[in-house]
């Protein structure tokens, strides 16, 4: 006979009580959001990264990210427990144009999303502010602080992306767990918060 251990037991009826949410991460090409998945998920997260090839070149600007060899071509996957009765289940978004046919199936469900941006490459994320506004699907701004340089004030993306005070900007660090959790809570507040006001 086998026996499961009580904690073991304990942890996964206490997952299954949870209220489970959905949370998708979008940006432009190479903005962190497969890096942001990873770095806060408590199980390991799925990747579907390719190596990015020649044929490419052309078509994926490489300018600021001469480092970067893989891309998403389908979507990343996590989970984080934010609280005992809070499961945020993350889906990440391939960043380029030609991925975006797979938008509406990883958004479809979702409280809210998170539009990571590179402020080196601010118009990479217009698409995805763009999909969010045009769609009602709360969302923040979590601003990518790539080697810990903020290159621009929070006021001054907010203007070159001509959005209002109502959506939250966040300075994070997509490589640092307790960064990346705190992006999470505060789109979680700002999506309830929107279905309070009604």
């Amino acid at each position: 006979m086998a026996f499961v251990d009580s904690e073991v037991a304990d942890g996964a009826n206490a997952l299954q009580d949870a209220l489970s949410v959905k949370i998708v991460v979008a940006g432009g090409f190479g903005a962190g959001k497969t890096t942001l998945v990873g770095a806060v998920s408590e199980i390991e997260p799925l990747r579907t990264e390719a190596l990015m090839t020649e044929a490419s070149v052309p078509v994926d600007d490489l300018t600021m990210l001469p480092d970067k060899t893989t891309t998403t071509v389908a979507m990343d996957f996590g989970r984080i427990t934010l609280a005992e009765d809070l499961v945020l289940y993350l889906f990440g978004t391939p960043g380029q144009d030609r991925f975006w046919f797979m938008w509406d199936d990883i958004t479809r469900g979702a409280i809210g999303a998170v539009v990571v941006v590179d402020t080196r490459r601010l118009a990479d994320c217009f698409g995805a502010v763009d999909y969010m506004e045009q769609r009602d699907i709360p969302f923040i701004v979590a601003l990518n602080a790539f080697d810990g340089i903020q290159r621009h004030e929070v006021d001054e993306v907010r203007d070159a992306l001509q959005l209002g005070p109502e959506v939250p900007f966040v300075v994070t660090d997509a490589r640092e767990r307790e960064s990346v959790k705190n992006v999470l809570v505060t789109l979680v507040e700002h999506a309830m918060a929107i279905v309070r006001r009604g």
